[in-house]
């Protein structure tokens, strides 16, 4: 029988009337001879069979033929049998997407996305960019002269914390920023209000004293708040289901090119000394949101935006052009509108800026919200809070007390986290979520337990502990702990830096997505709270001690994505309710099935395996 590929296939025969060997059922009476078959075309459905005869064919009647045409209709079962399989894990109709149409990673239309994500980034930046800033800033002896502050205590923490306590009032309005008018929109929004805080924070004076400082941050909290919720939300709708979790992923990481930059702007204005040297760093915060402010309104809107309120021919162009290369009938571009159609809410909470039901309306959304809310708190409560914002008063208890060799450390720092982090990110798609996750989690107890045990060692080694000048004699024990701060951010970066943007924006549904980022956004500016108010007085009240809180803690975080954090790779945003609908979200992310292809690529049956 011959062998029913997709394409075109060649079975020679020899014989003598053998119809049961290789010769096609349809063709009878040839007694010697050897023939060649050609399937010039997909020989299911209607097709001819050309059979072309080479040499000298001997037929029972003694006639000689060359050339035949001979019809050769399939029917439906024999047109749709498995031919082959494969084990996959993830959602059925995204897998045979990828094998019908496997997409290019770079082409002009992907090049033209990848630059209005590359964008979106920008928002990550300046949430970088402020997380080093108040660093830097702390550590920088002309500012706190300046405000006569100091860079541990309740000063610090209050200082800091107005910035977390601007993100927490931005709640109310994520959500109708962002699906009111649109995503761009929200960045747009984010951006202007943190312009005018960067003004007002760039402008204070003397006179005015702090207070003027600490409303600039609460603006800049505000519209970080908005900017940071709606530039994930872009990225993710915008992005090629096949590189949505690379490119999302990769948002994240962007918050380390505004940490460095933040960093390598404060060590430079060292040089410069006095006031100019804290303000400097203050106004460069404009320029990325500077970028976004005036590049918003010509970027390309969210495809699923555009759907849900009625301009389905404009999310349709953006797929054609985006994802289907100038192609509507791609198969990228009528998955994704098959999906739009059937899972979208047209006139969902969405449309309502009032209307927070969707995200507690029922056990799929309320679970969907726990994992939102989970990494969101997780990335902020593994103890990285305290290396990012107090990173002066932990180099103080390992013996690093000078300007110039603290501003180092955080500089080099920085840049080794943000090589980790890409390297996380390239991940997400090849190891998972759960997997990254896990390793973080785990990495960051076993090394919050070595840093407890070296710097414990260190302080007893210090002369006269009352003595805040008073240098530690067990010099391996610093440098010990100084190794760990380093290994500390690379395990960090690896996992939680790009899944804190991709992982709590892919698991909402789009009905949620805007204001379940408000939340997300909340929850980060709430744990943060606690990070700005807590942990600088449990570094002044007891040092080293505070290290077997995120110990235990980290632990605790580990256990709770290992039982209750599903996978969600190798799905569109759509497919994902398949895993929360079901009773058992985690086991259903994790399981493999086999799926039965026809010649043609289409799948024909799903087992479980």
């Amino acid at each position: 029988m011959y062998d029913p590929g997709p394409t075109s296939c060649m079975v020679s025969f020899i014989g003598e009337e053998d119809h049961t060997r290789n010769a096609c059922p349809k063709i009878r009476g040839w007694s010697a001879g050897w023939f060649q078959m050609s399937f010039t075309t997909p020989h299911f459905g209607p097709s001819m069979l050309i059979m072309a005869a080479r040499g000298v064919m001997a037929e029972k009647t003694g006639t000689h033929f060359e050339d035949v045409e001979l019809p050769h209709t399939q029917g439906d079962d024999e047109k749709h049998a498995e031919v082959g399989a494969r084990v996959i894990l993830g959602h059925e109709a995204f897998n045979e997407a990828m094998l019908k149409e496997p997409p290019k990673a770079f082409t002009w239309s992907t090049t033209q996305l990848y630059t209005a994500c590359f964008i979106g980034f920008f928002c990550a930046t300046m949430n970088g960019y402020d997380g080093s800033l108040i660093n830097n800033l702390l550590v920088n002896p002309w500012f706190l002269d300046f405000y006569h502050g100091e860079n541990a205590g309740i000063w610090a923490g209050i200082v800091t914390s107005m910035y977390q306590i601007g993100g927490v009032v931005s709640l109310p309005f994520v959500g109708p920023a962002a699906d009111t008018f649109g995503r761009r929109f929200g960045m747009w929004l984010g951006c202007l209000c943190i312009i005018l805080g960067t003004i007002v924070q760039g402008v204070a004076t003397r006179d005015a004293g702090v207070r003027q400082f600490m409303g600039g941050r609460f603006l800049l909290g505000f519209g970080v708040n908005i900017a940071s919720a709606a530039g994930p939300m872009y990225v993710v709708e915008v992005s090629h289901p096949a590189y949505r979790g690379v490119v999302t992923a990769i948002f994240n990481c962007f918050w380390f090119t505004g940490s460095i930059i933040a960093s390598g702007v404060a060590r430079g204005a060292d040089n410069i000394g006095g006031d100019e040297s804290w303000r400097l760093i203050i106004w460069v915060q404009l320029m990325f949101s500077s970028i976004i402010f005036v590049s918003a309104y010509f970027l390309p809107e969210s495809p699923r935006w555009l759907y849900v309120n009625n301009k389905r021919d404009q999310s349709k162009k953006m797929l054609t052009k985006y994802h289907g290369e100038g192609n509507p009938d791609s198969e990228w571009v009528k998955l994704q509108l098959n999906e739009y159609e059937e899972l979208l809410e047209m006139d969902g909470a969405d449309k309502r800026w009032w209307d927070y039901r969707a995200l507690f309306k029922n056990r799929s959304t309320c679970y969907r919200l726990f994992c939102n809310v989970s990494i969101s708190i997780f990335g902020q409560w593994a103890g990285n809070a305290v290396l990012s914002y107090f990173m002066g008063k932990v180099l103080q208890t390992i013996g690093i007390a000078s300007h110039v060799g603290q501003a180092n450390v955080i500089l080099i720092n920085n840049c080794q986290q943000f090589c980790w982090a890409l390297f996380g990110a390239a991940m997400v798609d090849r190891v998972g979520r759960r997997p990254l996750l896990l390793f973080s989690n785990v990495g960051c107890c076993v090394i919050w337990l070595a840093m407890t045990i070296s710097a414990a060692l260190y302080q007893q080694s210090i002369p006269d502990p009352t003595n805040p000048d008073s240098i530690g004699t067990n010099h391996a024990a610093g440098t010990a702990s100084l190794a760990f701060i380093f290994i500390f951010g690379a395990v960090y970066s690896v996992g939680f830096t790009p899944l804190q943007a991709l992982y709590p924006v892919e698991v909402l549904s789009f009905e949620m997505r805007a204001k379940g980022m408000g939340f997300s956004g909340f929850s980060v500016a709430a744990a943060g709270l606690l990070n700005q108010f807590a942990w600088p007085v449990s570094m002044q009240k007891i040092g080293w001690k505070t290290y077997i809180i995120f110990t235990v803690w980290c632990a605790i975080q580990a256990t709770t994505v290992y039982f209750f954090i599903p996978e969600t790779r190798n799905r569109t945003l759509e497919e994902l309710d398949e895993i929360f609908t079901s009773p058992n979200p985690v086991k259903t992310s994790i399981a493999r099935k086999r799926i039965g292809l026809d010649a043609y690529g289409e799948v024909v049956n799903i087992q479980d395996v």
